[in-house]
C-alpha cells in the first residue's frame, strides 16, 4: 500500500486544489437570498417526497428500477446539457443586456469559458490517455525488439496524468455544475434562467427516455409539468427579489 499512497495521494491533493481553484466550492451565486433558498429547498422537498408516494402507491418494480436509471441518467448528462444550454441562454442575456453591463460581463464570459475548457479538456484527456496507452502498449508486446521494461513504464507514465485528470473531473463537477461553469458569476440571474431551462430539457429525456410516469392520466400529467412548472416559477420569483430588492435586473 505505500506505493499507491505515496503517488495518489499528492496526485488527488494537486487535482483537488486545482479544482477548487478553478471551481470555487460557494462560486455559484453572485447574491444569496435566504429566503429564495428556503423556497427552493422546500421545493425540492416537497417533490421528492410527491415522486416518492406517486412510485409507493401506483409504481412497479420496473418503475422504480426507471428511477434510479434516470438518477444516474440526470448526473451523467447535465454537465454537457450545460454545454449547450449555458451559452445560448448567456448569448440571449448578454444580447438583452445595456452596453455597460456588456461591458462587464465580457472578462467574466472569457473567464467561464476558459473554465469550462479546463472541464472538458480534463473529462477528454481520460479516455484518450487511456486508449493511447492500450494502443502502444499492444504495438510493443508485438515488436519483438522492444525492451520487455517499455511496456511498464509506458502504463505508469500514463497512468499519472490520466489518474490526475479523472480526480480532477470528480472534484470539479459537483461546483462546474452548480455555478454552470463559472457563468453564475458573469449575471445573478444566470442560475435561475439555467435552471429553469434545464428542468424543461430534463423533461423531455425523461418522457423519451422513460415515458410517463406511473398513476392515473391526470396524476401523469401533473407529474411531469408539475415538476418543471413550480421550479419555473420559483426562477422567476427569485429574477424578480433580485430585480426589486437587489438591483440586479436582467437588463443590468
Amino acid at each position: 500500500m505505500t506505493l499507491p499512497l505515496l503517488v495518489g495521494y499528492p496526485l488527488a491533493r494537486s487535482a483537488r486544489s486545482s479544482a477548487r481553484r478553478i471551481f470555487p466550492m460557494r462560486g455559484h451565486r453572485r447574491i444569496e437570498d435566504p429566503q429564495v433558498m428556503r423556497v427552493q429547498r422546500a421545493r425540492a422537498w416537497t417533490a421528492a417526497v410527491m415522486s416518492l408516494l406517486i412510485l409507493i402507491v401506483y409504481g412497479k418494480p420496473e418503475d422504480m428500477a426507471e428511477a434510479q436509471a434516470q438518477y444516474w441518467l440526470r448526473l451523467i448528462v447535465t454537465p454537457w446539457l450545460l454545454l449547450l444550454s449555458a451559452p445560448v441562454v448567456v448569448a440571449v442575456l448578454f444580447r438583452w443586456a445595456s452596453p455597460d453591463a456588456k461591458r462587464a460581463m465580457r472578462p467574466l464570459l472569457r473567464s467561464a469559458g476558459r473554465s469550462a475548457l479546463w472541464y472538458f479538456g480534463a473529462f477528454t484527456l481520460v479516455p484518450l490517455l487511456a486508449l493511447a496507452a492500450g494502443w502502444t502498449a499492444q504495438l510493443l508486446e508485438r515488436s519483438a525488439g522492444s525492451p520487455y521494461y517499455l511496456v511498464p513504464c509506458l502504463m505508469y507514465a500514463t497512468f499519472i496524468p490520466m489518474t490526475w485528470a479523472a480526480l480532477f473531473v470528480a472534484f470539479a463537477s459537483g461546483p462546474a455544475v452548480r455555478s454552470a461553469f463559472n457563468t453564475s458569476q458573469v449575471h445573478a440571474a444566470l442560475p435561475a434562467l439555467l435552471t429553469g431551462v434545464l428542468v424543461w430539457e430534463f423533461m423531455v429525456i425523461g418522457l423519451v427516455v422513460g415515458g410517463l410516469p406511473p398513476g392515473p392520466p391526470l396524476i401523469q400529467i401533473a407529474t411531469l409539468v408539475g415538476g418543471p412548472a413550480s421550479v419555473t416559477a420559483v426562477a422567476w420569483w427569485e429574477i424578480h427579489r433580485l430585480r426589486t430588492r437587489y438591483g440586479a435586473g436582467l437588463r443590468t
